[in-house]
Parts: C-alpha cells; sequence; structure tokens
C-alpha cells in the first residue's frame, strides 16, 4: 500500500527482479505492481522496501527511457559509423524527447562512439577503397551527412584528388576498352563528371587510363 507522506503519497518498492531477456535490466515492483523497468547500473542504488516520492519516481523513469535511447543508438551505430546528425535524427524518428536525444548523444560522444570528424575519416577512407569521388561529390555528401565544414575541410584536406580520379578511371576504363579514343574518353569523362572531379583532372585521368590500356594490350 502506499504510504502517506505530507502532501504526496510514497510508494515502496516490493521487488527488484532481473529481466528475463536482458541480463542488464531489472524490472521495478511498487506496491506489489509492475512499475517499469532499469539498467542494472541504476536499479543497484534501490532496496527492496525503499519509499519513493513521485519525484524520484519520475527520474527513475527518466533513466529507463534514456538507457532504451541510448541502447537504440548503440544499435544504430553497429551498421557503420554515423555523424552526429544521424544519430540525432534517428532518435527524433523514434519519437525521443529532445532533452533525451541530446542526452544520449553527450555519452556517446564521451565513450567515443560518437565522432564526426573520426566518421568523417571512414567517409573518405570507404569512398577511396570502393568508389573514388571528387572533392566536390564528398563535400556534398558529408554535408548531407551533417558534418560541419570546417570538419569536412581538415578531413578532405588528406584527398589526393588526381590519384582517386586516377583509380576510378582505371576500374571504369575496363569496361570501355572496345571504344575508339575520342568515345572512350567521352563516356569516361562523363562517368568521372558525376563522381564530381574537376575537368582538369578528369582530362589527365582519361588520358592516362587509355595509356595505361593500350599498353597493357
Amino acid at each position: 500500500m502506499a504510504a502517506s507522506h505530507g502532501f504526496f503519497y510514497m510508494r515502496i518498492i516490493t521487488a527488484l527482479t532481473p529481466q528475463k531477456r536482458n541480463e542488464n535490466r531489472v524490472n521495478v515492483f511498487l506496491d506489489g505492481e509492475f512499475a517499469f523497468g532499469l539498467p542494472t547500473a541504476v536499479s543497484g542504488k534501490l532496496t527492496v522496501g525503499q519509499a519513493l516520492t513521485p519525484a524520484q519516481i519520475v527520474a527513475l523513469q527518466q533513466e529507463d527511457v534514456l538507457d532504451k535511447a541510448y541502447n537504440s543508438a548503440v544499435r544504430f551505430l553497429t551498421y557503420r559509423p554515423r555523424s552526429v546528425v544521424e544519430v540525432r535524427q534517428n532518435l527524433q524518428k523514434k519519437e525521443y524527447d529532445p532533452a533525451i536525444i541530446e542526452a544520449v548523444i553527450e555519452k556517446l560522444e564521451g565513450y567515443g562512439f560518437l565522432n564526426d570528424v573520426a566518421f568523417a575519416e571512414y567517409w573518405l577512407e570507404q569512398r577511396e577503397t570502393f568508389k573514388p569521388r571528387g572533392r566536390m561529390a564528398l563535400q556534398q555528401e558529408l554535408r548531407q551527412k551533417g558534418v560541419e565544414p570546417k570538419i569536412i575541410d581538415q578531413v578532405l584536406g588528406e584527398l589526393n584528388e588526381d590519384d582517386a580520379a586516377l583509380q576510378a578511371a582505371t576500374r571504369k576504363a575496363r569496361s570501355l576498352s572496345q571504344l575508339p579514343k575520342e568515345l572512350f574518353q567521352q563516356k569516361l569523362g562523363q562517368f568521372l563528371q558525376r563522381r564530381g572531379f574537376h575537368y582538369e583532372t578528369i582530362r589527365h585521368a582519361t588520358e592516362e587510363a587509355w595509356r595505361q590500356l593500350n599498353e597493357d594490350n
């Protein structure tokens, strides 16, 4: 039974039981009824028989929501690194309170799980390895991910656009190898333009790709 205390009712913790599906969470029962779940790090501070004020209960329920939002964000990050904006948008879609979202982001940043510089470096490395792109295209992609311009400039300062264009051109050249030179360069140039490379970079890359292709043959 809830205990009266002044102008509000105290509620009594009657049980703290481990959740069957998640050993890192505990079910909290108040006055004999399930009230909410909590991470074990928080529930460890509670004891059976302890009286809780309404304000304390609200605070614990917020801890529950924060834990759920944090775990949701961690799962989102397991697929690949994300930018801060991507994580924020993902949590917004799940209709978490803005204060909870910012608390999750702060926690992730504190643990080093969320870092826009590291994300931008990862993005550049993936592009260079699997799908080389020009500076303009990379800038646009990173802006769409919500990365700040100063971080984009910092990371793309390491980009060798000539090498990236030649790498992309060399891969594509094999599928155009039967074309005459003029058409080969036109098709390859259009491909590199769509990848965000500048005119001069494209011109050098298409010339070198043609030379290598015919040298090999």
